[in-house]
């Protein structure tokens, strides 16, 4: 990492610390969710934009890990932070045993089959026998955690901070994920699996392997969902959760660590604009917001963002230098 970029990280670390003292409780908690979306589309993008595999059903993992804190919360009396990795650990199960059937499907019958898994998924948690821990329709309810050690700082507030050194975590062990060995293998299939096979990279165990880690970070972003919502319910994660997540890593830049991060952004504070655009039609203006920004952003936000980066430095060093005078002469030895 250059120094230009650490600055500019240490910058971006100081306005979001300062972010929720300067907002009013409502927007704080909205910044909540954009960490939390931040994190789901962060392991989305490890499973589609880095691997090549088409997932429409990643809201089922997020469902996964906002009742497993639920549950844990709600019947065994387990403190919030612990429930993060037992969420995490759980969906990390789940996507690698279904990624394992799923390795002799590509392209759109993988998109399919995922797509199966998030419609299903709200009817499974309604299961009557299911009922005595998920609560059914009606869901469970959880109770707001409280800033711990007397800080002087309201429930709203701490969950953001609490979130946010979640999602610096996440952030920066998928970006050392994605740039070691494991992250080379899995771009390396996307591109030429059969290359790849040659080369000795074990396509089945790479492919199981990202959508574990993938459904891992979907379901710790639903475990922080489910604490800073403090309500999860089965309608709450129907198919179109898991779309919304395709549209955040799409519009935020496929294959980008930051890109999740807009996705967020996006997907969070878009439908209220075009809620306030048009109360008869919000839908109809975030269809026409999102196909402006695929229009104008083909790469995402972020590939945007890289490409003015690369030409304003070019513009920079093609400037000519200061002006330089003649030469003067060297001076005659006697």
């Amino acid at each position: 990492m250059t120094k230009k970029n650490f600055l500019i990280l240490m910058i971006l670390l100081v306005v979001a610390c300062a972010l929720p003292f300067l907002v009013s409780n409502y927007r704080t908690f909205q910044f909540t969710l954009v960490l939390v979306y931040a994190i789901a589309l962060l392991g989305l993008n490890v499973l589609t934009g880095y691997n090549g595999q088409i997932s429409l059903g990643h809201g089922a993992f997020y469902a996964i890990g906002a009742y497993t804190t639920a549950i844990l919360m709600d019947k065994l009396g387990a403190p919030y932070w612990a429930t993060l990795p037992a969420a995490g650990a759980v969906c990390l199960v789940a996507g690698f045993l279904f990624g394992l059937p799923a390795l002799r499907l590509e392209g759109l019958y993988l998109a399919l089959a995922t797509f199966a898994l998030g419609v299903s998924m709200p009817q499974l948690l309604k299961y009557h026998h299911l009922e005595a821990w998920t609560g059914g329709v009606q869901g469970i309810v959880i109770a707001k955690p409280e800033p711990p050690f007397g800080l002087p700082i309201n429930a709203d507030q701490w969950l953001y901070f609490f979130a946010l050194a979640v999602t610096i975590l996440m952030f920066v062990l998928g970006w050392n994920l994605m740039r070691g060995r494991v992250g080379r293998a899995l771009i390396a299939i996307r591109d030429q699996h059969i290359a790849a096979e040659a080369m000795g990279i074990n396509n089945a165990l790479y492919k199981s392997l990202a959508f574990g880690v993938s459904a891992m970070y979907t379901g710790i972003a639903g475990a922080l969902g489910a604490i800073a919502v403090q309500y999860v319910a089965p309608d709450s994660f129907n198919i179109f959760l898991s779309i919304v997540f395709l549209v955040g890593i799409v519009v935020g830049g496929l294959a980008s660590i930051s890109g999740a991060l807009y996705g967020a952004l996006f997907i969070q504070f878009v439908p209220n604009i075009a809620d306030d655009i048009s109360k008869a039609a919000p839908w109809a203006i975030f269809g026409v917001i999102m196909i402006v920004f695929v229009y104008l952003m083909p790469t995402g936000i972020a590939g945007a963002f890289r490409l003015l980066a690369a030409r304003w430095g070019k513009g920079a060093q093609s400037q000519p230098g200061p002006a330089l005078g003649p030469a003067s002469p060297k001076e005659e030895t006697p």
